[in-house]
This record gives structure tokens, C-alpha cells and sequence, in this order.
């Protein structure tokens, strides 16, 4: 039985994610689905399974969001986020999450096998290439993609993102 690594009760959600940053050129590949009406972009990636390493989840989690086995080239940064839960299930919940965001290699080109599917909440998810310089522009999750790609930061870094509503 593959089991997330995630809990949640009436009030807590914890998760432990693993996502890839996917570069060409100018532009990064992200996903988004329509909450409420507002369009979201977030990162491709997902849960990782109990026993899993973070790295085959990122590979197994974008594989099933565009088709594509991409490759990782490294490590870029670990996430620590909390928030105030907005979507599906964590409406109302304090949410904690821990996110391994890996740099894929670039493939040289933006194809991608898969465009739109259902996400774990079963909404429609498409994959969307949008130029670096827009992201700034747009509601994205994780908030610090833009300034973290702006830098050409190369070694790993760890980044703590509160915006829990006090």
C-alpha cells in the first residue's frame, strides 16, 4: 500500500512535498488549476511516499504531470512553509510543509506528453510554460521561485516562508 507522507486532523495539515524547478530558455513550466475562480500556478511536483526518497518523488511526481522523465541536476533549495489553508480539503487548517525542490536538467526543448489531468483533489490541472520575468505578475506558489531564479543561486539553500494569519 503506498501511503503519503502527510497528516491531517480538524485543525493541522502536514506534508512532505518534492517538486522540480523545469527551466528552457526564459521560461519555467508550472502547473495551475482554477480555485474559486482565481488561477493558481504552483510548481509540479507532489507528496512523497512513506520510504521514498525525495529525489524519486520528484521524478515519479513531474513524470506523472507531463509525461516526461526528466532528469535531475541538483538539489536548489528546502522549503519550510506554513500557511493558512485555501484549497479543497485544507480550507480552515494551520498547514505546515516541508518541500525538496530539485533543478531538472534542461531537455532542450518545451515539449511535454501530457498538458491536463486531475490533480489528488481531482480538479483539472494544466501545464503552462510562463517567462521567468512574468512570475512576479501572477499568483505562484511557492512565492519565492522568482527571486530564487533571478539570483542564479547555485549552492542549496534553505528558505522559511510564514504567511499564517495571525
Amino acid at each position: 500500500m503506498i501511503v503519503d507522507c502527510a497528516f491531517q486532523d480538524d485543525k493541522y495539515r502536514f506534508r512532505y512535498r518534492a517538486a522540480g524547478i523545469i527551466i528552457e530558455g526564459d521560461e519555467i513550466l508550472l502547473a495551475g488549476t482554477d480555485f474559486d475562480g482565481d488561477y493558481t500556478y504552483y510548481s509540479v511536483g507532489g507528496a512523497v511516499h512513506v520510504g521514498e526518497l525525495a529525489k524519486d518523488a520528484c521524478v515519479r511526481e513531474v513524470f506523472e504531470e507531463t509525461g516526461v522523465k526528466f532528469e535531475i541536476e541538483r538539489l536548489a533549495v528546502i522549503h519550510e512553509s506554513f500557511y493558512n489553508g485555501f484549497y479543497f480539503d485544507t480550507v480552515g487548517k494551520i498547514c505546515h510543509e516541508i518541500a525538496f525542490y530539485y533543478l531538472m536538467k534542461p531537455r532542450g526543448t518545451k515539449k511535454i506528453n501530457i498538458t491536463e489531468s486531475k490533480n489528488s483533489s481531482g480538479h483539472i490541472e494544466n501545464m503552462h510554460w510562463i517567462k521567468i520575468s512574468q512570475l512576479d505578475k501572477l499568483p505562484v506558489n511557492p512565492s519565492f521561485l522568482k527571486d530564487f531564479l533571478s539570483s542564479k543561486q547555485k549552492d542549496l539553500v534553505h528558505i522559511v516562508t510564514d504567511n499564517r494569519k495571525k
